[in-house]
């Protein structure tokens, strides 16, 4: 939060203009990676596979908030937007900076669903990539374990002809949890982090959003039952 109050201005400055707003990217970036020198996070990329040019749509399980916070440092190399519950409206100075940049999505209301779908597209055809966690949120048990996919990020990524990266966080979940989590891990660590062959753009044509949707879940999930593999969970 004290490196968000330091940056919040000059963020805050860029995005104010639509014309700025991709100037914002690199200090994002530079705030991750101070966030990051400053908690002791570092990243271990179990794989790292290349990422085709932009914009593409980047879909990754969601079992921490420290997915968030450690994605700019990761995906460098072409500006993005992330696509999330409206939701986190909720905390005043990420309001700002996520309603004005990013894309809130209210999923109780279709029309306003509807419209951000829309304004996802209309920003791939600016230039942006967009990043979608496709499991709504933060499973409440049994994490890494995931839950169920919605589809948009696989409509989107039909509906703009552009390639799916998917992407894997095996251990977030012990390092960061929920904010208002208070006897929730926190600690510094090593995050482990795959990021996969790209679902190429003919590939993404050529399927249905259900079929990409089963084949980016087992991608992505692989990897996590991998780590989960000698851990016993708790019984339900």
């Amino acid at each position: 939060m004290v490196t968000l109050l330091f940056f919040y201005p000059w963020i805050c400055l860029l995005i104010s203009r639509r014309s700025w707003r991709k100037k914002s990217f690199p200090v994002h970036i530079l705030w991750c990676w101070v966030f990051r020198v400053l908690t002791l996070y570092w990243v271990r990329y179990c794989k790292k596979a290349p990422v085709p040019d932009g914009p593409y749509v980047i879909v990754a399980n969601h079992a921490s908030y420290l997915d968030i916070f450690l994605m700019y440092s990761i995906m460098p190399k072409h500006p993005f937007l992330f696509m999330g519950k409206s939701e986190i409206l909720q905390y005043p100075l990420v309001k700002t900076l996520f309603k004005r940049l990013n894309i809130p999505v209210f999923r109780e209301d279709r029309l306003k669903a509807a419209r951000s779908f829309i304004q996802a597209k209309q920003a791939i055809r600016e230039g942006w990539s967009i990043i979608i966690f496709p499991e709504g949120g933060i499973p409440d048990d049994h994490c890494p374990n995931m839950i169920p996919f919605k589809e948009g990020a696989f409509k989107l990524a039909k509906s703009a002809q552009v390639p799916i990266v998917p992407i894997s966080f095996t251990n977030n979940y012990c390092l960061f949890s929920d904010p208002d989590n208070l006897l929730g891990p926190a600690r510094p660590g090593i995050s482990e982090v795959y990021i996969h062959e790209a679902i190429s753009r003919e590939e993404v044509a050529a399927s249905t959003a259900e079929e990409l949707l089963k084949r980016t879940f087992d991608i992505i999930n692989g990897p996590i039952q991998q780590h989960l593999r000698g851990k016993s969970l708790p019984a339900d």
